[in-house]
């Protein structure tokens, strides 16, 4: 389900640039300070110089218009002459100034991109983040919140934002950049071409000297506010049309993850209709946005259009008087549009601005959120050369229901556990905190370092099987013959000659050759402890039989012990302990911020099998 946009405080527009200048410096600073600090700011810097260039160029055609023109009402042609000569030289300068300028830019623009997705991928995948970001989007959607500490999805933030940011922020700085010196250069030329603006009133003589200068500023600064009016509501429209965009995306990617699911179900009406909502609500939004940006492209084509001819109608007089002659008239008409492009930077990038703040808006939420990972719960894990256990662990759901207090779990080598209860309970949510990836726990977890987690389903990367079998080490640890030994003790011996097949094996396999697969890999790393959650569920008796029977004598052999969840009476036979979670509150009790977990959903004790 989509999540509502964010709501932030209302505060003043002055408050909300400078709010948007902390953001972009605070996520564009840690690029120009790291390892690659001084090659960005030499392509910075010539970025800058360039841009520098191109205005002076702008200042040499401005003058080289006056004489050009000038030569043509005064039919001289050898001026007309020279100064087409003049205008090649200037020509072929502008070019090369602006394909490098271009082509740096575009470097620049890369390599910052390049190192921003590198540094967020290390960190999503550092610490079980990208684990951690589902849980709290999760419990944000149970309990009706949304905050930008909770991302949605962070393949778009990595992919996406961080592009349109790195892309939007050069071309906006540098943009902002040229159209300051460009005013810089260009209003005092303006200011002495313009002359004065002379006129009477009520028996009184005034004059406006740089008159022109001032209608530019007029003109612009009517046209800026007016598009800040019209335009505003396209930064909240860019943010949520990002966000269902995202949405959308993620549940096509889900029917192709789940295909065969949903064939067998028969879904494909359900499928298709949510993918229509979906998708009406990026239709929704993006008519929307169209209107939005409808309303806005009217006003700045008639501002545009109206530019072209308003420096000519005020300077006309002058020139049919003979004050000045065309040629001044052409580098009037000049310098006015690039004071009034200048001036009009906000108006012709409002658009750009919308996308760019809701771009800065999201990326800010996403680094909130890795500063978020590990402020709530967690067990203190301590990884040693001992039994598996935990002391006084409190437990609980993401929507904040406590399942277990004050548990305390105690192992000894030569353990073959059986943990049971019933569904919901929370019996893989401790395999989770054990594991040490559950944020929502308190208490201490102690946990050997020889140790697998078989989860219910397990994870095969698309690529060869070596790669799947091995994962998440590097298949050339192994030599073919220990591949293929794990392959058959795992029941799998058909697929001993395919190690160097690639395929999906998480949807060419069945459920059954998965999880033999999964246990395959117990036996090829063979760890001392394993925890088995329904890791063979999907097995037939005898199957699930045999591979008990081979995963008890491989962590006995390695003077470990196992910790099973299962459901199938034929299972028990492989174990000496259980542990039972009991429904202890039908409703259990949230635990106010701060306060002491009480009245658990279960408990957990140690029964006779």
């Amino acid at each position: 389900m989509t999540q509502p946009q964010p709501t932030t405080p209302t505060i003043s527009k002055l408050q909300a640039t400078k709010l948007q200048v902390r953001r972009v410096w605070a996520l564009s600073k840690p690029y120009f300070q790291s390892e690659e600090k001084w090659r960005a700011r030499l392509l910075l810097a010539a970025i800058v110089t360039l841009n520098l260039a191109l205005v002076y160029m702008n200042v040499l055609f401005n003058d080289w218009n006056r004489l050009f023109y000038d030569a043509l009402q005064e039919k001289n042609s050898a001026v007309f002459w020279e100064q087409l000569g003049r205008f090649t030289y200037l020509a072929f300068a502008f070019i090369a100034i602006a394909v490098y300028k271009f082509y740096l830019t575009q470097l620049l623009e890369v390599r910052w991109r390049a190192w921003m997705t590198r540094q967020y991928m290390g960190r999503w995948l550092s610490n079980q983040s990208f684990y951690h970001f589902e849980l709290a989007r999760y419990a944000s959607a149970a309990q009706n919140t949304n905050s930008l500490a909770n991302p949605d999805n962070p393949d778009q933030r990595i992919q996406e934002d961080v592009s349109q940011f790195t892309g939007l922020t050069l071309s906006l700085s540098m943009g902002l950049l040229n159209s300051l010196v460009t005013l810089g250069s260009f209003v005092g030329i303006l200011w002495t071409l313009s002359g004065s603006f002379s006129f009477s009133l009520m028996g009184s003589d005034y004059s406006i000297p740089g008159f022109m200068v001032w209608m530019a500023v007029l003109y612009c600064g009517v046209g800026s506010v007016l598009t800040h009016l019209i335009g505003r509501r396209q930064i909240g429209l860019n943010f949520q049309q990002q966000r269902v965009e995202a949405d959308f995306r993620h549940r096509m990617l889900r029917v192709r993850e789940y295909a065969e699911s949903i064939a067998l179900d028969k879904g494909e009406s359900v499928e298709r209709s949510q993918l229509e909502s979906r998708f009406g609500k990026v239709l929704t939004n993006y008519l929307a946005l169209l209107s939005a940006q409808k309303q806005l492209v009217w006003f700045t084509s008639f501002f545009g259009q109206a530019a072209v001819v308003f420096p000519f109608v005020v300077a006309a007089p002058r020139f049919f008087s003979g004050a000045i002659q065309l040629g001044q008239l052409t580098q009037i008409a000049g310098a006015f549009a690039q004071v009034q492009g200048a001036l009009s930077w906000f108006v012709d990038n409002f658009p750009n601005i919308a996308i760019w703040r809701a771009t800065t808006d999201r990326l800010t939420g996403f680094e909130a959120a890795f500063g978020s990972v590990g402020s709530v719960g967690y067990a203190n894990a301590t990884v040693q050369d001992s039994t598996p256990g935990v002391t006084d662990l409190n437990l609980s759901l993401p929507n904040g229901a406590l399942l277990l207090a004050h548990t305390g779990l105690q192992t000894a080598n030569g353990d073959r556990i059986l943990l049971k209860g019933p569904s919901g309970s929370g019996k893989s949510t401790l395999f989770r905190a054990i594991a040490g990836i559950w944020p929502f726990a308190t208490g201490a977890v102690q946990r050997p370092h020889d140790v697998m987690f078989l989860p219910q389903r397990a994870y095969f990367p698309e690529g060869s099987l070596r790669d799947a079998l091995a994962y998440p080490a590097p298949a050339n640890q192994y030599t073919d013959a220990t591949l293929q030994a794990a392959l058959t003790h795992a029941l799998l011996p058909h697929l001993a000659d395919q190690l160097d097949t690639s395929d999906a094996w998480g949807q060419k396999l069945s459920g059954g050759e998965q999880q033999r697969l999964a246990m395959a890999r117990v036996f090829l790393k063979k760890p001392a402890w394993v925890f088995a959650d329904e890791a063979t569920s999907a097995l037939d008796e005898a199957a699930e039989a045999t591979l008990y029977e081979r995963l008890t004598a491989l962590v006995a052999a390695q003077n470990g012990g196992l910790v099973s969840i299962a459901h199938r009476p034929g299972v028990v036979a492989f174990h000496n302990r259980q542990w039972l979670l009991e429904r202890q509150d039908e409703m259990g009790t949230q635990a106010p911020d701060g306060a002491a977990p009480v009245s658990p959903l279960f408990k957990l004790s140690e029964k006779a099998l």
